[in-house]
C-alpha cells in the first residue's frame, strides 16, 4: 500500500514557475513508476508526465515538453514536477500517482496507476 501527498500548488502569473512535490509512504517507493496527471474544471483527467522507477526514463505530454521536468529522489521517497513558463491553460488540480507495474518503464495511462494522491490546485493567471 502506498499513500501519496502532493504539495506546492498555488496561484502564479503566466510565465511564472511552481514546483510540485509528492511524498510517498512505504519502503517500496523505489519499485513504483510514478506519474503526474491534471484535471481542469469540466475536463477529463489528463496525463502530464511520467518517470520510471529508476528515474532513467521520463515522458511528457506534448503541451508541457520543454517547460515541465519530472524527477524523483528514491532515498527521500519523493517525486517532483518542476513547472516553468506556466500558461493559463495549465490551470488544474494536479495529482501524482504510483504504478504497481514491476518494470523500469514509464506509464502514461491512468489505468496503469494503482495509487493516487488527493491533488493540489495550480492556478495560472493571465
Amino acid at each position: 500500500q502506498v499513500q501519496l501527498v502532493e504539495s506546492g500548488g498555488g496561484l502564479v502569473q503566466a510565465g511564472g514557475s511552481l514546483r510540485l512535490s509528492c511524498a510517498a509512504s512505504g519502503r517500496a517507493f523505489r519499485s513504483y513508476p510514478m506519474g503526474w496527471f491534471r484535471q481542469a474544471p469540466g475536463k477529463e483527467r489528463e496525463f502530464v508526465a511520467a518517470i520510471s522507477r529508476s528515474g532513467a526514463s521520463t515522458f511528457y505530454v506534448d503541451s508541457v515538453k520543454g517547460r515541465f521536468t519530472v524527477s524523483r529522489d528514491n532515498a527521500k521517497n519523493t517525486v517532483s514536477l518542476q513547472m516553468n513558463s506556466l500558461k493559463p491553460e495549465d490551470t488544474a488540480v494536479y495529482y501524482c500517482a504510483a504504478s504497481s507495474i514491476i518494470s523500469d518503464v514509464v506509464v502514461t495511462t491512468d489505468t496503469g496507476y494503482n495509487y493516487w494522491g488527493q491533488g493540489t490546485q495550480v492556478t495560472v493567471s493571465s
